[in-house]
């Protein structure tokens, strides 16, 4: 399991860059890049876990996600069958060559949306799944035209109900390239221990600093105290072993919760229901009728 900053490369200087269904349904990819990121999944049932945000997507799930927001991989712990397409903007690009150009005010409009994380749904989904799909094996400038045409029907979308922000504010990740690898070692230290009690003298010493201005610096960083960003990211790992069909218990005491009564609290005010709610919930998803490997695309 991992949380860390991503570098994304690539053989040739481009500024974008395309992955057909890379295979990370078993590896818990807890991850951002300065890229921006629009990702396209069918046939799969998961967690859309972007930002601050957490839900579950079903069937199919297409998202726009700016640069450096922190996001989970959408075949994670997925089984079926699934396709999944990634594309990657270089944030130079985007803002120089859409956010810097008049006669794209929608993509432009577009683009600064995805600061909130975006997602779609309705018949712009598997559209827009499948011409990324249709960008494989095509020559560079012909995925260039048909790259800017994805993101004018996306940007189109936005007067329609079939998109929806996944936060009201836009996802603010303030750190420096120096920031970025001193907080890639608190997000691995917190990964790694988590199930565990973390004293604060300890997660320090990962970015050699003394317990009080950890505390000052990670409040700055992240908006939050360490207590209450270790609750949250407890409670974000608690939802996946409710949602796996385990015990409220087990799903306390596997998440790095110490106290039932503590952890229904806090679950409570982070999650906005009591744990057994949101076990149920699941358990009634994963009880309803789903269609197999072989179900049509889209949706």
């Amino acid at each position: 399991m991992q949380i860390r900053l991503e570098t994304i490369t690539s053989s040739e200087d481009r500024s974008f860059s395309l992955m057909f269904n890379p295979r990370l349904s078993d590896l818990f990819f807890w991850h951002f890049h300065p890229e921006f990121e629009l990702v396209y999944i069918d046939n799969a049932w998961g967690n859309r876990h972007v930002g601050r945000h957490f839900s579950r997507y079903n069937q199919s799930d297409l998202v726009l996600i700016g640069s450096n927001i922190p996001h989970l991989n959408f075949d994670y712990g997925v089984t079926t069958d699934y396709r999944k397409a990634v594309l990657h903007m270089k944030k130079e690009w985007v803002e120089s060559h859409f956010l810097g150009t008049r006669e794209l005010t929608r993509i432009n409009h577009l683009m600064r949306l995805s600061a909130h994380g975006i997602v779609f749904h309705g018949t712009i989904k598997p559209q827009v799944g499948e011409s990324l799909f249709e960008m494989e094996g095509l020559s560079p400038d012909e995925q260039y035209f048909r790259l800017v045409g994805i993101l004018q029907a996306l940007a189109e979308s936005l007067e329609t109900e079939e998109t929806e922000l996944l936060h009201e504010q836009p996802y603010h990740n303030p750190a420096s390239a120096v920031d970025q690898e001193r907080i890639r070692k608190i997000f691995a230290y917190i990964d790694n221990h988590y199930r565990e009690p973390i004293a604060l003298e300890d997660i320090a010493g990962t970015c050699h600093l003394t317990r009080e201005a950890f505390c000052r610096y990670f409040k700055k960083m992240t908006k939050y105290t360490f207590t209450e960003f270790l609750n949250r990211y407890r409670v974000s790992q608690a939802k996946r072993e409710l949602l796996a069909g385990n015990t409220v218990g087990d799903a306390c005491f596997a998440s790095g919760f110490q106290s039932m009564s503590y952890f229904n609290r806090v679950f409570n005010r982070v999650a906005g229901m009591n744990p057994s709610d949101y076990r149920d919930s699941g358990e009634a998803f994963r009880n309803s009728p789903q269609p197999g490997p072989a179900s049509t695309p889209g949706s």
